[in-house]
């Protein structure tokens, strides 16, 4: 009898746009009169910070358009899924993806889907769209995931401010899984209604920080427990090479793994230390100096992770926790290509994120509120995109990047500079 080939689905490719300008966490905490000790025990550098002309929808092209560029011609034309996954939608009907599948210049055999569950959303996507790829209904057919949010975190949310980040992660899932091939079928889930946070209106972003935290910590080891129940012969010290956490910030990621492993192995407190310092610390490079990116948190910490694996880390076990407020949480796994860490690396993402323009307190506090406002429906609005916020590197280095132009008649127009 023959037996069926091995169905292999997961990320063939990834990118990461995290916005033109930041501000240090330092001079935000400063500039807001917040306790420094408690600001070290964020473990971050600093927060991404929308200008002007930056909204969900820039945010997301700009994360694909290098990606999709690169794509042989037959390649593209067979992306026939985009999902956007955000809680920043711009409008209760049309989808963020209309507006990414005509930009990046995709095909019209297509479908365009947003999805919404606050953090989770992205991670709910990619296994439907496994699922999808998997079962063969379109053979070597692609799927383009983005995450894509701006934060709406003022002074109002005192700490969590500093950890609110902007931007937007972009995944390419195929059946050529180069980045990670995912364990298709090995995940654990753990899910219930919470009121950690919510964005009740465009202008609007409540957070219970201690709540969140409370039901973070559950679902990480509940979900985890339903991926023992799920997958014989797992233990969560031994199975993965590394592991990969939604990352609002790094001090959180780090309650969470010590929690998981004083619930499921024997190992004494140096030992858990030298555990997270091995398999942690590498996936939260990027997200320290980021802040968190929503639904593409967990995906922004993987990018961070495989581009500072070994050489040789081909094939390495990764084990990713994704949680949303509200809450929905998932435990799952994949294994790292063979030519991962060179995939990734070559989409510069360390270096773009070294050449944001780093911001002043007074100028992060001016800025505020125009990055709120952009998700306000608006009849009609002009954006000004070649003013003092436009960056000022020569465009002959770098690609053009997508800006908000305005609103006409409540259609957003965008144009490239």
């Amino acid at each position: 009898m023959t037996e069926s080939p091995r169905v292999t689905v997961g990320v063939e490719a990834l990118d990461v746009y995290a916005g033109s300008a930041w501000i240090s966490a330092a001079d935000l905490a400063d500039g807001r009169n917040l306790d420094p000790a408690r600001v070290t025990n964020l473990m971050l550098e600093g927060r991404s910070v929308a200008l002007p002309f930056e909204d969900p929808v820039t945010h997301a092209v700009n994360a694909a358009k290098g990606l999709i560029d690169d794509l042989d011609p037959e390649v593209r034309a067979r992306i026939e899924l985009v999902l956007v996954a955000t809680e920043s939608g711009v409008d209760y009907s049309k989808s963020i993806s209309s507006y990414v599948h005509r930009y990046l210049g995709l095909g019209p055999e297509c479908r365009l889907l947003e999805v919404k569950q606050a953090c989770y959303a992205a991670t709910g996507a990619l296994q439907l769209a496994a699922g999808y790829l998997a079962s063969g209904a379109s053979p070597d057919a692609r799927v383009l995931l983005i995450a894509t949010d701006v934060g709406l975190a003022d002074e109002r949310a005192e700490y969590a401010e500093l950890a609110t980040g902007s931007g937007a992660v972009a995944l390419l899932l195929s059946e050529h899984p180069r980045v990670l091939e995912l364990d298709l079928g090995a995940f654990g889930l753990h899910s219930f209604e919470t009121m950690d946070t919510a964005r009740p209106g465009p202008e609007i972003e409540l957070a219970d920080a201690d709540l969140s935290l409370v039901a973070y910590l559950e679902c990480t080891v509940r979900s985890f427990a339903d991926y023992c129940r799920r997958v014989a012969d797992v233990s969560f010290d031994g199975t993965f090479d590394y592991l990969a956490f939604h990352t609002p910030f790094a001090g959180m990621v780090r309650a969470a793994h010590r929690r998981a492993m004083r619930e499921f192995t024997g190992l004494d407190p140096a030992a858990v230390a030298a555990d997270f310092t091995q398999r942690v610390e590498p996936s939260l490079h990027y997200p320290a100096q980021v802040g968190n990116l929503f639904s593409g948190s967990l995906y922004l910490a993987l990018s961070s992770l495989v581009d500072r694996l070994p050489v040789a880390a081909d094939g390495a076990r990764v084990g990713l926790f994704s949680y949303g407020s509200g809450c929905s949480s998932e435990f799952l796994s994949g294994t790292v290509g063979e030519d991962a860490r060179r995939a990734v690396s070559a989409r510069g993402i360390g270096a773009r994120l070294a050449a944001r323009r780093r911001l002043t307190f007074a100028e992060y506090r001016d800025l505020l509120p125009l990055g709120q406002a952009c998700l306000v429906p608006r009849q009609h609005l002009k954006v000004e995109t070649h003013g003092e916020w436009r960056p000022n590197t020569p465009h002959t280095e770098v690609a053009p990047m997508l800006a908000l132009q305005g609103i006409e008649n409540y259609h957003r127009r965008y144009e490239w500079i």
